[in-house]
């Protein structure tokens, strides 16, 4: 699939996930920032969006305000949510990973607002409390809206299974060079050469069976949507 599709089928995602929470009763706002911290994850393919994004803003000065953080501790994942689905479906152990959301607030941040909100990643899209965060001190999210997260959390790296998974910071810093992005356009990228991890397709979906029937519409939303384009590859299961 090349790159121009790819972005396509990702702008497809965003708008199926946004009609979805439009029905949620969500309590986030403008200034509450207490989910957005240092450890929110994403794909190159959304890193590569970002990056194109700030280029044409004139934003690039953002690179700089990441690299100043870049000595703080932040999450390193170890696992895609791919991997953890055919883990899950061979009935293997799940890797433990620290993340804590004490190590700090997301680097990009300015007067607790997005820069970037725009074109923010999925794992910043899918916070989605139904309780006030800075209130309660915890996010509330329905454990059917955490399914729904999964499974499009699944697409995206789907799409982007030639690409690299990782810490917003690392994928960002990684995009800032001409020469990382054109990498990523050929689809030639070595993740075990940065501080990313390689995307893998989906073989499972992480569907409980309770939410089965009411992931039905959803699913058959995104894939008459773009199957002919990435669910072209045979044993997915759920």
């Amino acid at each position: 699939m090349n790159l121009e599709k790819k972005m396509v089928v990702l702008e497809q995602i965003y708008e199926i996930y946004d009609n979805f929470t439009k029905g949620l009763d969500v309590a986030c706002n403008k200034y509450c920032a207490n989910c957005c911290t240092r450890n929110v994850t994403m794909t190159t393919l959304e890193g590569y969006k970002i990056a194109d994004f700030l280029e044409l803003r004139g934003k690039t000065d953002l690179y700089t305000k990441i690299q100043k953080a870049l000595y703080k501790k932040r999450f390193l994942p170890e696992i895609t949510i791919n991997m953890l689905a055919e883990r899950c479906l061979q009935g293997e152990d799940i890797p433990a990973e620290e993340s804590d959301a004490r190590w700090g607030a997301c680097p990009l941040l300015i007067n607790k607002e997005c820069p970037i909100y725009m074109v923010r990643p999925f794992g910043c899209r899918c916070f989605v409390s139904e309780s006030n965060c800075m209130e309660n001190g915890y996010a509330e999210v329905d454990p059917f809206v955490l399914t729904v997260n999964s499974v499009f959390l699944q697409y995206i790296e789907h799409v982007d299974k030639d690409g690299c998974f990782g810490n917003l910071t690392d994928v960002l810093l990684f995009m800032q060079t001409e020469d990382s992005r054109k990498l990523f356009e050929k689809e030639i990228l070595k993740c075990e050469d940065t501080w990313m991890i390689s995307n893998r397709p989906i073989k499972a979906f992480l569907i409980a069976p309770e939410h089965k029937a009411r992931m039905e519409p959803i699913l058959k939303a995104l894939q008459n949507s773009f199957s002919s384009i990435f669910m072209q590859d045979s044993g997915v299961n759920s």
